[in-house]
């Protein structure tokens, strides 16, 4: 007699599928990308000496370019109220490109800036003496009320008009200038050639308190 052929098992083996599962996640966990909240990158000055009192350094008003964030996110920038940072990069780059009261070597600053700067930089006596150090200085003050996102707002459009002049300078656009870091020396060398002469002043003042001016 013919042997019968058995009936093939339908039934499916899960004896490993607890090992395949922990395999999975843990492919999942290791080539999963896990967004961080990220800082703002900014080199702080070296801790004073209790003993010794800070150097007194005097501006003139001119010179510093005002930017106030009241509780309520609300901007007043050089004195007029402003709803959001809309053109607020523009404004900045206008008062750093301001000759207004130019000594011989910031002439020769003027002189080195490619003709675009030149021809939107001014000569308003009003407005910052050089972009050099000490004649153009931007400010920044908060309240504690005041939300960090329109903070990063306002100080990522300061930043904005720096990088835009920095890059201009050595033919690059502000997002290309931005991702240089330096590593290599072409690198540090467009870097060092964007911002000579014009030193990235920001003053970051401290907040007031909630419903103060």
């Amino acid at each position: 007699m013919a042997r019968k052929k058995g009936r093939m098992s339908q039934e499916v083996n899960a004896g490993s599928m607890a090992d395949i599962a922990f395999l999975l996640l843990i492919f999942f966990l290791v080539t999963t990308t896990i967004a961080s909240d990220k800082g703002i990158l900014n080199i702080l000055p070296p801790k004073q000496d209790p003993n010794v009192p800070p150097p007194e350094i005097k501006l003139n008003e001119r010179n510093i370019f005002n930017i106030l964030v009241n509780a309520n996110d609300q901007l007043l920038v050089e004195g007029e109220y402003r709803e959001n940072t809309a053109g607020l990069s523009e404004d900045v780059k206008d008062f750093l490109l301001n000759f207004g009261n130019p000594d011989e070597e910031a002439l020769a600053l003027f002189n080195s800036l490619p003709q675009s700067l030149r021809n939107r930089a001014k000569r308003e006596s009003s407005s910052s003496d050089h972009p050099m150090s000490g004649g153009a200085v931007v400010s920044i003050k908060t309240n504690r009320g005041t939300s960090y996102e329109v903070y990063l707002d306002v100080f990522d459009q300061v930043k904005k008009a720096y990088f835009e002049i920095y890059g201009e300078r050595v033919g690059l656009s502000a997002e290309q200038y931005r991702t240089l870091t330096g590593k290599t020396p072409a690198e540090k060398e467009l870097m060092d050639r964007g911002k000579e002469g014009i030193p990235m002043a920001i003053s970051i003042a401290e907040p007031d308190k909630i419903g103060g001016n």
